[in-house]
């Protein structure tokens, strides 16, 4: 399977099925066994977390709240990039990195537009196929009326060397090259920030859920990841992350340099930045005043978010503390919210129908329809879940796990924080070349062993080789939305290069840094737990010809 998700010889989601298959031919799982790891209450979890993003996208929540950003952060450049890095990063810990991205490139693009017209794309059309090829490998799941957009203000047929508006026609080489730093900088930074913002939150990304179905089939008593954990350890880190690589591309643009505080603007750049200006406070006016519905979304997303926050935060007692322990999981608080979108009204109910015997039985339209559900989640993420689930479970049951923890001694003698440090690295550059589902589920049965064997809490490799998955910035097949940006036409693949290797450098110090700090405290990372040595115990009393018959099966 982790062959088959690499190369994508099959479709993905067809690949999360093979255990589905091959465990029962091989004698390795029953199916009925198998078949249960692709709805356990994570799924769940997630697909509430989808369904949420659909209703926030029907009503175009998320582009009001983009624009109110982008209005506070004001039109400089490097205020704008800021602007949208924090707008993207914030909805990608609500919707996926996909969607995120999708959702932000067209504002960007109108933006953008505003400020210098028609950017100039020479030496970029020979690209062509290659971005085109970038999209189909990842298999985008977007939002069609934004994607069209962007299509839509593409000019497949103009030539090469697109004529700029006449009071933007550059005097200068180099102001001529200010504006296509710009350009870089605001589309690179999209995409960059929504895979970071992912990491934020259980439901942001795929591998941070794999990592609690896999901490529930390796440990089934560890408890100490939940929404509300998991949240006060990686948001620190998310803005973290995000303040250095907003200045770091920032500086690398144009957007900030030490000369640009004190020269004085000119008077084409004020301009430009007065028409940005205008051209967000229109769209922010052509939105209208603020539904019924998309206040209903809202106050349902923020119950949303704090139900989960609070559940079980660690630190203090959560109201699942009222209920029989055990009993509620984040995955029964997600679907208990979302399932109000469905009967919920989209507009507002007047008292005077109650009391109206004569007034017309018209059906009302509620948040979300199913049919809407249905065609704007994205299902095959599911199976994805599932089948890294499935494959988890397999291991453990065949006693693969075991035969890998007994490969591991020479790294026995391996320092923890050099581990974490190796680890993260190693992470992060094969996730440049497949994608994170795959990585992470190949890695994460491998750090569980090896965590074991190093006597170190089975979290503190386990974590930094989940977030690692995301921190994949150099290539624009590495993730989804680095095709999208990739495929807009602005962007060289030398750009994602020289951009994203000092990303991916500073996300691995900064991981290494926040594990050896405040993960500390909060996952008690300083002692071995009681459930990772029953773990160790079930391993060693597994019957040594077990693994042995497994791979003699194999």
């Amino acid at each position: 399977m982790a062959v088959y998700w690499c190369t994508e010889a099959l479709p993905l989601s067809v690949t999360a099925l093979l255990p589905i298959i091959l465990f029962p031919f091989l004698g390795i799982l029953p199916s009925n066994k198998v078949c249960a790891q692709y709805f356990l209450d994570t799924n769940f979890l997630f697909l509430s977390g989808l369904i949420m993003a659909s209703a926030i996208e029907e009503w175009n929540l998320h582009r009001r709240i983009a624009l109110k950003v982008l209005m506070l952060t004001g039109v400089q450049p490097a205020r704008l990039i800021l602007g949208m890095m924090v707008t993207t990063s914030f909805l990608s810990m609500w919707l996926s990195n996909t969607a995120s991205t999708a959702m932000m490139l067209p504002i960007a693009s109108a933006i953008l537009k505003s400020l210098f017209g028609q950017e100039v794309r020479k030496d970029l059309s020979w690209e062509s196929e290659e971005k085109a090829a970038a999209v189909r490998k990842n298999g985008l799941h977007t939002v069609p009326t934004e994607m069209q957009f962007i299509a839509g203000t593409e000019d497949k047929d103009c030539p090469e060397e697109a004529e700029a508006p006449t009071d933007l026609q550059a005097n200068s080489k180099k102001e001529e090259e200010y504006r296509r730093n710009i350009w870089k900088g605001f589309l690179i930074s999209i995409p960059y920030s929504a895979s970071i913002g992912g990491t934020a939150t259980l439901t942001g990304t795929a591998p941070n859920l794999i990592l609690l179905g896999q901490l529930k089939s390796f440990f089934p008593q560890c408890d100490v990841v939940n929404f509300g954990s998991w949240f006060i350890f990686a948001f620190p880190l998310m803005l973290m992350f995000l303040l250095v690589a907003w200045l770091w591309i920032s500086f690398l643009y144009g957007g900030i340099t030490l000369r640009g505080w004190r020269k004085k603007k000119s008077e084409i750049r004020s301009d430009a930045e007065n028409r940005a200006r205008a051209m967000i406070q229109e769209e922010f006016q052509n939105l209208g005043p603020i539904k019924f519905a998309e206040q209903a979304v809202f106050i349902l997303f923020c119950i949303f978010a704090i139900l989960l926050f609070s559940r079980d935060p660690k630190f203090i007692p959560g109201w699942a503390s009222l209920f029989t322990p055990g009993f509620i999981s984040d995955a029964v608080t997600g679907v208990s919210i979302v399932t109000i979108l469905f009967f919920f009204p989209s507009q507002k109910p007047s008292l005077k129908w109650w009391f109206d015997f004569k007034a017309p039985n018209t059906e009302t339209e509620p948040l979300l329809t199913w049919k809407k559900a249905q065609d704007t989640v994205p299902w095959n993420i599911i199976l994805l879940l599932g089948g890294g689930f499935a494959m988890a479970k397999g291991c453990e049951e065949s006693g693969l796990s075991a035969w890998i923890g007994g490969q591991l001694h020479p790294l026995e003698q391996v320092p923890p924080v050099l581990a974490v440090l190796l680890i993260t690295v190693v992470v992060a550059f094969f996730t440049e070349f497949a994608s994170n589902t795959a990585t992470i589920v190949i890695f994460l049965p491998v750090l569980a062993e090896l965590a074991i064997r190093l006597r170190v809490h089975p979290l503190y490799l386990m974590i930094p080789g989940t977030v690692g998955c995301s921190y994949a910035f150099m290539l624009p097949v590495s993730t989804p939305p680095n095709s999208i940006a990739f495929a807009s036409g602005h962007l060289l693949v030398k750009d994602m290069a020289r951009t994203g290797l000092l990303m991916n450098v500073m996300g691995v110090l900064l991981l290494s840094l926040a594990m050896n700090t405040w993960a500390q405290t909060i996952f008690q990372l300083g002692t071995f737990p009681d459930w990772a040595n029953l773990h160790l115990t079930n391993v060693t009393a597994l019957p040594s010809t077990l693994a042995n018959d497994t791979f003699q099966t194999l």
